[in-house]
């Protein structure tokens, strides 16, 4: 499934196509993803303004001039790419319409935004505009990692009690909203932490220095367009490039890159999820 890193470089690619652009028609190829589509969704988006595009945890929110919101998440296969974009940030003519094309958007700039989403994990809804903090898949969500409500202070709170390993309360989306396997991984490990550590055990220094650690890691991958592993493509269709980065995520195995170090990559399961680590590296 996507993470924040993706889901922020999918965002920042849909901008010059769709953030102040009118919808001139939307199409709706299906009642459903993984949820029914909201009621009347063709109707209520053709002829939409979108004011701007935010993103809350693993979600992107198009605010529209009809107070509305466009909630969308790309779910485990989802993608949402841009054709024919006349401003020349994409190369792609408007491709032949593909069996996964679910939702399209023909934006008033000769634009063609893309949701394709082979498994049907993803979602749409339409919400209030400012209501987002009340709809149930943003409500109990805790703070972004990259936002100042996420401090040291914050995070040693909310972990002093959890009994649960680090690896599992870094993926509470309560604890940090947005934050998903590969990345807490990847924080781990530089922060020398074993994944399996209860979380009510590590010194409240060591948490705080996750703080930046996760948000360090965070924006390296923003900056890399993301991870694509399986099926995540950037807004233009090209591949994110922060895998090439991974130090222990999917290494199994391999020697670890901390010098002077002979271990190789361990791998365990932790919640039905496989977590990756340095045995001598993380304490």
């Amino acid at each position: 499934m996507p993470e924040l890193p993706e889901v922020e470089t999918v965002r920042r690619g849909l901008e010059p196509s769709m953030s102040g652009v009118k919808i001139m028609r939307a199409d709706v190829n299906r009642q459903d993803l993984r949820w029914p589509f909201p009621e009347r969704m063709v109707e209520r988006l053709t002829g939409a303004r979108v004011l701007q595009l935010r993103r809350r945890s693993k979600y992107i929110l198009a605010d529209l001039d009809r107070d509305e919101t466009l909630l969308i998440h790309l779910g485990m296969s989802g993608r949402m790419t841009v054709s024919g974009d006349p401003l020349g940030q994409f190369v792609h003519e408007h491709p032949a319409q593909e069996k996964h094309d679910h939702v399209v958007f023909h934006m008033e700039n000769g634009a063609r935004v893309t949701f394709n989403d082979p498994r049907r994990f993803g979602a749409m809804d339409l919400i209030p505009s400012g209501a987002e903090a009340t709809h149930p898949l943003l409500a109990k969500l805790g703070p972004e990692p990259l936002g100042n409500a996420f401090s040291e202070e914050h995070l040693v709170t909310a972990l002093k009690d959890k009994q649960s390993p680090i690896k599992s309360a870094l993926l509470d989306q309560h604890i940090v909203a947005g934050l998903g396997n590969i990345y807490v991984c990847e924080v781990l490990f530089r922060a020398g932490i074993h994944p399996a550590r209860r979380a009510s055990r590590i010194s409240a220094a060591r948490v705080a220095s996750l703080v930046p650690i996760i948000r360090e890691v965070l924006l390296e991958a923003i900056d890399a367009g993301g991870s694509s592993l399986k099926d995540f493509r950037q807004a233009d269709g090209e591949l994110g490039y922060f895998q090439h980065s991974f130090k222990v995520y999917g290494r199994e195995g391999g020697a670890c890159v901390t010098d002077n170090c002979d271990a190789t990559i361990k791998r365990i399961t932790q919640s039905g999820r496989s977590t990756f680590f340095c045995p001598h590296c993380q304490r």
